[in-house]
């Protein structure tokens, strides 16, 4: 279809797009994005009308430009022109600013970043930084930053995560860990210890262990990790474990930067003992791999991180694929939630501030972090959301991408020439669901990942006397569920967690 909007004139996209029936007018709209030819995005700019179309499409053809994998100068212009001045509803002004950035971040590595329209974007998001009121508008601005990955928004986003309060400190913190380790200088380093040892001021435990895990996982030296170490010794028990577990899972994964580091500080046994590493707590922390093959190593991860008093404070499922020294968040769903404590009547410890009652979900995928989702913000939201509730799961992500696209033309040596073409797509969709029974003292989220991914490869030879074509065409479907149930009319708290993975057809 994408093959086919390539050659079609702008008319004739623009009768599809208008044509095109209800249910299948969002995969028409990706496959426009995708295709990126003139004709396609002048027919794009004609047929959505951002101040009438449902915010789902809208949406639809801002994550489809987002996952764009050689996105155009003209592409970033036509998101630009779409959300410029215009009252939008919050969602849609939010997905755009989110995809603006991952937009930015792709055209400078493809070596754009002179584009006049990569300016204008760069202006536009720390213009509406600067501007931003609101806390919730903020951490849409530094998330968007994340995703540019572009070094010169480094110092604004320490300046964040320094003095921000917790929800920005921690977005700013979320952002920094999208860049890759050549970015995280010594500047930043030195910002992350001021923000773990709290130097200048308390922050949240949540965004004092991001920037922990900011230190351990860049190329640390071993007076940071000694020092992480020995603070482990002075914080509460479910921080201690969580952290503890973080260094434990370093020394056993043979890809980790720490490694050789961590195994040299592991052989002293002042801190290598018993005492050390027997804190009682009931987080964790774990890492494996799913396949390792000579170019691959795909793993999957899943932090737990709970309160004092059993609760769970913040849960991450991470599918990571790592090659030649890179590594690509494949899928990294984050469910946080925080001020039940109260709600149970348990006290907050004394000299932090009662966070409100809120609880919510954000995802990165494909190194493209996505607009975070509220499940509930106050005790009246919950009560309305319990009393209501449909039982749907909440849609994070769903529609169809494309990931690969790729024309090369390879010169042989006896003068003739083939012709490669290399396309990848990707239908996903991701949904999670969070579920509080006050009555029954539960707490249920569930995680549901399908995917179904389509690579078309096709190499031809074309000369006078000779043709000849190579195809080959490769199909894979999977499905994942992760859930977690708590149980807190008992102490100690119950746990069930279940990962599911359906059978993968591959054809």
């Amino acid at each position: 279809f994408i093959q086919m909007l390539r050659s079609a004139k702008k008319r004739d996209v623009l009768q599809l797009l208008r044509r095109a029936p209800e249910g299948m007018l969002p995969f028409v709209v990706e496959a426009a994005v995708a295709a990126q030819s003139v004709a396609s995005l002048a027919a794009l700019s004609d047929f959505l009308d951002f101040s009438k179309e449902p915010k789902s499409l809208l949406e639809k053809f801002l994550y489809a430009a987002a996952f764009s994998p050689r996105p155009s100068g003209e592409l970033l212009r036509l998101v630009l022109d779409k959300l410029d001045g215009k009252q939008l509803a919050p969602e849609v002004q939010e997905t755009g600013i989110i995809a603006m950035g991952s937009l930015l971040g792709k055209l400078c590595q493809q070596k754009l970043c002179g584009l006049q329209e990569v300016e204008r974007a760069v202006e536009t998001i720390l213009r509406g930084l600067r501007g931003a009121k609101e806390e919730s508008e903020v951490v849409i601005y530094l998330l968007a930053l994340g995703n540019t990955a572009l070094p010169e928004t480094i110092p604004t986003l320490l300046d964040h995560a320094e003095e921000g309060p917790a929800a920005v400190a921690a977005a700013a913190i979320s952002a920094l860990r999208q860049f890759p380790a050549r970015h995280i200088s010594s500047k930043v380093k030195r910002a992350m210890r001021r923000i773990f040892h709290e130097k200048r001021k308390s922050y949240e435990k949540t965004c004092r262990l991001a920037a922990a895990e900011i230190l351990l996982d860049n190329e640390p030296s071993p007076m940071d990790v000694i020092n992480i170490l020995l603070a482990a010794n002075e914080l509460e028990t479910e921080m201690a474990t969580f952290l503890l577990l973080k260094v434990q899972n370093s020394l056993r994964a043979d890809h980790h930067p720490a490694r050789k580091i961590m195994k040299d500080i592991m052989r002293d046994p002042r801190i290598n003992n018993y005492n050390f590493f027997s804190k009682a707590g009931i987080s964790s922390s774990f890492s494996g791999p799913l396949t390792v093959t000579q170019d691959l190593l795909s793993t999957f991860g899943l932090d737990l991180l709970f309160l004092e008093g059993g609760l769970l404070r913040k849960s991450v499922s991470d599918f990571s694929l790592l090659s030649r020294g890179r590594r690509l968040r494949a899928a990294q769903v984050t469910i946080e939630a925080q001020g039940m404590e109260s709600m149970l009547g348990e006290n907050v410890l004394e000299g932090e501030e009662e966070p409100e009652l809120t609880a919510g979900m954000s995802a990165i995928f494909f190194d493209v972090q996505l607009r975070p989702i509220v499940f509930f913000q106050g005790y009246t939201d919950l009560m309305a959301k319990v009393l209501l509730s449909s039982g749907e799961p909440t849609s994070v992500v769903k529609g169809n991408l494309l990931l690969m696209d790729h024309h090369q033309v390879i010169p042989l040596q006896s003068g003739l020439q083939v012709a490669i073409k290399l396309q990848g797509g990707l239908g996903l969709d991701i949904s999670a669901d969070m579920d509080v029974s006050i009555w029954e003292q539960e707490l249920k989220t569930s995680i549901n990942t399908r995917g179904s991914l389509a690579i078309d490869f096709q190499a031809e030879l074309d000369a006078p006397f000779l043709q000849a074509t190579l195809r080959s065409q490769t199909e894979v479907e999977t499905s994942i569920q992760f859930d977690t149930i708590l149980r807190f009319s008992s102490s100690p708290v119950l746990m069930c967690l279940q990962l599911r993975e359906e059978q993968v057809p591959y054809r």
